[in-house]
């Protein structure tokens, strides 16, 4: 019956032992090993594995295309406005063989320090040289690729291994006030470019149809309508002079003068 219970015992124990010794792991994931608190230098990836019970544990680490969400960041603009980004989306992976070297300088919670707190720091760089109308209309269209670039070349540095493959952001939050006030002058300077726009055209048109319009003939006839709209009225032989082609005078207005000094 005691060696029965022993023997019982003994096969407990080695179940739990050998139970806690295999582990999995996903694929996509590396795993690294902790004894005693101290990280080994081992790695493993996908499949099963075997390591010490009891005394060493492992922790996954995620090598595959993964997005880290940084929500309601703060970004103070040049001109002292405060507005806030809801949601920055970081996509990145993790090259396996860099994975030792990581966690060991910033844990298996690297993105918090690599990724997080980058995003917040370079973020709060870009607001705080440009205005607001450039960081919300502006430069909107550049910054997540100014911030992938910027991100990528820090960790080339810092973090060998980790590459930023894109980063998507929603359109920042704005005071209220402050939105209402430039959606209002927005609309005022739309019309005022439309206005600009319509009379540029008009005058444009204008100009065109003068163009083709100003012929010597249609001068010409101007020039008759002119006269006959003067109201004085003339007496004299030198009058007829005055509808002369204007192409044998240089100055009908010289000579229609001479006409009228010498009939007084």
């Amino acid at each position: 019956m005691t060696a029965g219970v022993v023997l019982s015992v003994i096969l407990a124990i080695g179940g739990a032992a050998l139970f806690s010794s295999v582990h999995i792991v996903e694929e996509g994931h590396t795993a690294v090993y902790y004894r005693g608190g101290a990280l080994l230098t081992a790695t493993s990836g996908p499949g099963f594995h075997l390591m010490l019970p009891f005394i060493t544990t492992y922790k996954p680490v995620q090598t595959t295309l993964q997005t880290d969400e940084v929500k309601n960041v703060p970004c103070g603009t040049s001109g002292g406005v405060m507005i806030y980004f809801d949601q920055i989306e970081v996509v990145n992976y993790l090259i396996p063989l860099a994975v030792y070297g990581i966690v060991r300088n910033y844990t298996v919670d690297y993105d918090k320090a690599l990724i997080f707190n980058k995003v917040h720091h370079e973020l709060n760089q870009f607001c705080s040289v440009h205005s607001l109308q450039e960081v919300y209309i502006g430069l909107f269209d550049q910054i997540d690729e100014n911030l992938k670039l910027t991100l990528q070349e820090e960790l080339t540095h810092l973090a060998p291994g980790l590459i930023i493959q894109a980063v998507r952001m929603t359109k920042p939050n704005i005071p209220e006030s402050i939105r209402r006030n430039y959606e209002l002058i927005q609309r005022i300077l739309a019309r005022q470019k439309a206005r600009a726009d319509a009379d540029f055209y008009t005058a444009q048109k204008a100009a065109e149809a003068n163009k083709k319009k100003l012929t010597p003939e249609y001068l010409q006839m101007m020039r008759h309508k002119a006269i006959a709209a003067n109201s004085k009225i003339y007496f004299g032989s030198e009058i007829p002079r005055m509808f002369l082609d204007s192409r044998s005078t240089s100055n009908p207005t010289e000579l229609l003068s001479e006409d009228v000094l010498n009939t007084d």
